[in-house]
């Protein structure tokens, strides 16, 4: 069983690497937006409740967020699971650790998607996207082939995110800061964060990760 946290800010890779780590080594993907849109057209007494919150425009509580990843580690049948966008605070962090420890596992690596944030805000402020099939693309270093038509499969449906430009990742950013750096020092003083270049190729993170993921586990 091989539980993983992965942080790093918005842009870094976090979600490219989970789905490879999904496909590649059986991990469950576990973030707390489909956990909570799941539960609440899931009909459960759990999911009533995150109904009942969620049509009120209040937050859900960590108490109701631990509560579904228990029930998800109960039902999956998976190798382990990566968690995605929890925690975000130090209570939710001593939460799953408790919550982890009674079910008999741990958290084994906590890996940070390191960048350089200018580089970031260049990453990500010229890419575009194809709605049709996904394949993404950049003005600078990965243009399509012929302008305004995807390479992959020829539509001409390409499109940016309004919040991909330099204000509002800057913005972004300062956000994941404030929220992040505790638990960057939490999990560094526990001995269980690894730092890896968020900037490398897909394929070197890729190879990086798997390092850290052989190392902690043979540790």
């Amino acid at each position: 069983m091989t539980n993983i946290i992965l942080l790093g800010p918005p842009g870094a890779g976090k979600g490219t690497q989970a789905r490879r780590l999904v496909e590649e080594r059986g991990l469950v993907q576990l973030s707390t937006g489909d956990m909570l849109r799941e539960a609440r057209d899931s009909g459960t007494p759990m999911g009533k409740r995150v109904a009942e919150v969620m049509a009120r425009g209040d937050l859900v509580t960590d108490e109701i967020v631990i509560g579904l990843i228990e029930e998800k580690l109960k039902s999956e049948k998976a190798r382990g699971f990566i968690f995605d966008g929890f925690p975000r605070t130090l209570a939710q962090a001593d939460a799953l650790n408790s919550l982890l420890n009674r079910a008999g596992q741990r958290i084994d690596a906590v890996i940070e998607l390191r960048v350089d944030d200018e580089a970031l805000i260049d990453r990500i402020s010229g890419r575009y996207t194809c709605a049709d099939c996904g394949e993404v693309y950049h003005d600078r270093t990965r243009p399509t082939k012929v302008p305004g038509v995807c390479d992959k499969c020829g539509s001409h449906d390409l499109r940016r995110r309004a919040d991909d430009n330099a204000e509002s990742l800057r913005q972004r950013l300062m956000e994941y800061y404030k929220k992040t750096s505790p638990l960057i020092g939490y999990y560094y003083a526990l001995g269980d964060l690894f730092v890896v270049d968020g900037l490398a190729s897909i394929e070197d993170v890729a190879k990086a990760i798997d390092n850290v993921l052989d190392q902690a586990l043979a540790g």
